[in-house]
């Protein structure tokens, strides 16, 4: 009945409001939602009326023998045996089935369907603010939670009123004076609940934060478990992990306290409803205003309320415990994009790959920083190296340029268009980087190169591999299931391979991407000299008519390029050819002279 993958506006700035934010995602369940109200109603009204006819047949019963008992009543009888055998049944089932074959497995998929688009659509400054396994948790653990809380107010919420009102007008044509017990009752249980469940929404709601900041810790120890065997920090992390799980511990055991009080409250409440409803029925049956029947169905009616109350509660502490789960969700999956398209921003044309910086300034909302009042032009099919220390601005540069951040100040254009007025995947299409810290996902070899084109032919693929010399080492690989070559499994962020194996895949993936404007950041860093040579050559094949830009700390990789620019604290300080910035003997030929094994000295007291 719905397709939890159907097409639906996306939502720049999510509601920031429980209420809102549910309603958004249980909107195309609306008419699931209206069927099952009604069939959950005729699931309580039949069970009240089969209580009511229970009395009904314990007074025809009283004074009858049982040959005029079934002469009279057969038909009857037999009528409400086909009913509750044939029809009863019905009801029930259809009820089962709106809530938990089309809403329940629905729901879920898509909550954590949008909730997982909207945030891969967030900025990278986005995810480097938070832990990635946190974020998972959150997007995982808010679907269910909706689910669970959509299910709850139909399957105990909907279904306890309806039943509650029932009573008040089964015992109320009874008797008018049993409804005053029952009232009571009401209102004190009513009253319990008030106090408890915020309450217990608010413990789960802590509890939620807790387990989250668990799995958080204990995520980023396994995703960095090489630098923890390195550091022999074993014991660090099993403190650090334990003080979160003690936290947790200490915040389940607050809620669970909030738990036991309230069942405490619901044994006295539910004490004085059995009491009071089925002592007064006896009271009215003595003076001779009731009859045995009344008195059966007030008692069964009432047990079953006692029996029903602690359903209830359970049901509505399951209810707000989810609550707090989807609070504790929204602070994640609810937040805006904070990188957005101008509304129908067009796609990049590239037509040459000319690049101009124009005052731009960027330091990350801080004083200090980034890049300071930077302008630059890069004609098209020009190759430019970016040199200067830790710091000093290389990787703001790029990131601006990339658009995974906005700048502060000034303006970025690719022949002529400004990068903030196109949209964020044409602007990353048209340029292929490839990182000193490569990562590849946790896939196959072929599915790795494929992400840069996935309608690539096999032959396409095994080219750009070939021509970064990593053809014959693919062949060579093999995962713990059997699958070899290009079907071997990497593992998570690539562990499986050497960093220079990872590196080549790497160089793979942005051969076969072939776009017009490059970007390298160490590309070779992690190679071999053997390999750095030949692949060094693919590069230089590969930058011919490509604008390039590639940030070296070993000042021989580039050398050879067109033009280099020098950053320091922020601004360029330098520009021109390797030989015209020795002639100048500044900071680039200071570089260069300290080189030992081809890298910068960081220190300038070196």
């Amino acid at each position: 009945m719905v397709d939890p993958f159907a097409a639906y506006p996306d939502q720049d700035t999510p509601p920031d409001r429980l209420w809102p934010f549910m309603l958004a995602h249980l909107k195309p369940f609306r008419w699931v939602l209206f069927w099952a109200t009604l069939f959950t109603l005729g699931v309580a009204l039949v069970e009240i009326g089969l209580i009511h006819y229970a009395g009904r047949v314990v007074d025809l019963l009283e004074g009858s023998t049982p040959a005029a008992f079934f002469t009279a009543h057969g038909a009857e009888l037999l009528l409400i045996t086909v009913f509750v055998l044939l029809a009863r049944p019905v009801v029930q089932i259809v009820d089962a089935m709106f809530l938990n074959q089309a809403l329940m497995p629905n729901i879920g998929t898509l909550v954590r369907w949008r909730a997982h688009r909207h945030v891969l659509r967030q900025s990278i400054g986005w995810f480097q603010n938070d832990f990635a396994g946190r974020i998972a948790n959150r997007v995982m653990q808010t679907a269910p939670a909706m689910g669970e809380a959509a299910f709850q107010v139909f399957d105990a919420l909907v279904y306890s009123v309806i039943y509650f009102l029932g009573a008040m007008v089964l015992l109320g044509g009874t008797d008018p004076r049993l409804m005053i017990p029952l009232a009571i009752w009401v209102v004190a249980y009513a009253l319990l609940m008030r106090w408890a469940i915020p309450r217990v929404g608010e413990a789960s709601k802590a509890f939620s934060d807790a387990r989250s900041t668990i799995t958080g810790r204990i995520v980023d120890a396994y995703s960095n478990i090489q630098t923890v065997k390195l550091f022999s920090h074993a014991e660090a992390e099993e403190a650090f992990a334990k003080e979160a799980i003690e936290a947790g511990r200490a915040t389940f055991a607050r809620q669970m306290r909030i738990v036991t009080q309230m069942e405490l409250g619901l044994v006295l409440v539910n004490g004085f409803l059995v009491v009071s409803v089925i002592g007064w029925s006896l009271l009215l049956w003595q003076n001779g205003e009731a009859t045995i029947g009344i008195v059966a169905a007030a008692s069964a009616l009432v047990l079953r309320l006692n029996a029903m109350t602690g359903w209830i509660m359970w049901a509505l502490s399951s209810l707000f415990q989810n609550l707090g789960v989807i609070r504790e969700g929204m602070e994640t999956i609810a937040q805006p994009i904070d990188l957005l398209d101008q509304e129908a921003a067009p796609a990049l044309a590239v037509t040459g790959g000319e690049i101009r910086i124009n005052g731009v300034s960027h330091h990350y909302g801080r004083q200090s920083g980034g890049l300071n009042d930077v302008s630059l032009h890069i004609p098209a099919g020009q190759r430019v190296g970016l040199v200067g220390r830790s710091g000093a601005g290389k990787s703001t540069l790029v990131n601006l340029i990339l658009r995974f951040h906005d700048p502060e100040q000034g303006r970025i254009e690719i022949d002529g268009q400004d990068i903030a007025s196109v949209s964020q995947d044409s602007l990353r299409r048209a340029i292929g980087m490839v990182t000193q810290d490569t990562s590849l996902l946790h896939r196959t070899v072929r599915d790795n190169i494929l992400y840069a084109d996935p309608s690539a032919s096999e032959e396409r693929m095994i080219a750009a591999a070939r021509r970064v010399k990593a053809h014959d080492f693919i062949l060579d690989l093999e995962d713990r299931n059997g699958n070899r070559g290009y079907d071997a499994q990497v593992g998570e962020r690539g562990v499986k391979l050497s960093g220079g194996q990872r590196q080549r895949i790497a160089l793979s993936r942005v051969v076969l991407k072939d776009a017009p404007i490059l970007v390298l950041d160490e590309a070779t860093s992690a190679l071999d000299s053997e390999v750095e040579a030949a692949i060094q050559e693919a590069l230089n094949d590969m930058m011919r008519d490509k604008t390039v830009i590639a940030i070296a700390h070993r000042l021989s990789t580039i050398a050879a390029l067109d033009r280099i620019i020098v950053l320091d604290e922020g601004r360029i300080v330098e520009d021109g050819t390797h030989g015209a910035l020795l002639e100048q003997n500044g900071l680039y030929a200071s570089f260069w002279h300290r080189q030992s094994g081809g890298f910068i000295g960081v220190d300038a007291a070196e």
